[in-house]
């Protein structure tokens, strides 16, 4: 294997000159650089990234932590957090909390000790106070889908009460006062607050919420079936049910065919996050969007920027949207 000796002599120039090369330096003259490059490429010399991370006081690296990786919401994020850090010639590590407080903790340990460069945390289990203590001792940190007041600059989110109360007010406007919600985990930020605003709309319409037209289900795959069949068994009247996220909502056609319930005609159905899947299923359902590409893009941009010591203009709370499509009906 070469060495950076090797490479000197064969480039005719001195060791800290290649050093200088291979740590991104600015200052090396183009014809030094080129003819670096050049004796590298010849003696098929590879960086050492520890030793880089040690001569740079960089890895190269952002660390990621996810609630899951069986999710169709987790995917794009990091695909688009991705994107924006292998643009700059850095590399993404994610690791999962799996809805655990201690393994967020330990996650977050775990990159840490990998020495990442940044982090983008998406955490449902850690404290405000321990989010804000974690970017005070690492300010290189952005919080997704979150918003912690005392460090909003640092956080990108959506506003998912406001987007709990656009879903419920457009089964509203069409006709519909008896309606369901099936919620995300309750221990969720996102499900309280989608929750909320679900409350919020009928409140305002003058609809009165019953709690027996809410049951809470899960952001994953997991026991929606059965919050769907006990829903729609102990309170038969509804006509449309508001569901937190597009898994719950295809859980609840898969029980309306059980039972040859017509979707957007006996039953109307409104999700939230615009998976992919939505517009594919029959009826295509009506859904909230939730703009993962971008929060995920805006929060790595945020990252790249302090890491730079650039001033960037953090788009913090994105507005959900309405995509009206099939599953909402008229009530007549």
């Amino acid at each position: 294997m070469a060495t950076i000796k090797e490479v000197s002599e064969l480039a005719k120039v001195s060791t800290a000159t290649v050093s200088r090369v291979i740590n991104g330096h600015a200052y090396v003259k183009e014809a030094n650089k080129q003819r670096v490059y050049d004796a590298m490429k010849i003696l098929d010399f590879q960086p050492n990234a520890s030793a880089q991370a040690l001569a740079s006081n960089k890895t190269n690296s952002i660390g990621m932590l996810v609630g899951s990786f069986d999710s169709p919401f987790y995917g794009p994020l990091m695909h688009h957090v991705e994107q924006e850090v292998r643009q700059k010639n850095m590399h993404l590590i994610v690791t999962s909390g799996q809805e655990s407080l201690n393994k967020e903790q330990e996650s977050i340990d775990f990159l840490l000790a990998k020495q990442v460069d940044g982090l983008v945390l998406h955490s449902d289990k850690l404290s405000d106070d321990t989010l804000i203590s974690l970017l005070l001792r690492n300010p290189n940190t952005i919080i997704i889908n979150r918003l912690v007041p005392e460090i909003a600059e640092s956080c990108v989110y959506i506003n998912n009460e406001q987007g709990g109360m656009v879903a419920t007010q457009c089964l509203i406007d069409n006709g519909h006062k008896n309606i369901g919600c099936i919620s995300g985990q309750m221990s969720k930020v996102d499900s309280r607050d989608r929750l909320q605003g679900y409350r919020n709309a009928l409140g305002v319409a003058g609809i009165s919420y019953n709690p027996m037209y809410v049951i809470e289900g899960r952001f994953d795959h997991e026991g929606n079936h059965e919050a769907a069949r006990r829903l729609l068994d102990r309170a038969p009247e509804i006509t449309a049910i508001f569901c937190q996220n597009d898994n719950i909502a295809l859980a609840v056609y898969d029980v309306c065919a059980e039972r040859g319930i017509a979707i957007g005609k006996e039953l109307s159905v409104i999700g939230f996050d615009n998976d992919n899947h939505s517009q594919h299923v029959r009826p295509r359902l009506t859904t909230i969007d939730y703009p993962i590409n971008r929060i995920g893009s805006y929060a790595a941009k945020a990252l790249l920027a302090k890491l730079d010591n650039r001033k960037y203009a953090l788009a913090n709370s994105l507005v959900p949207e309405l995509i009206e499509r099939d599953s909402v009906g008229k009530l007549n």
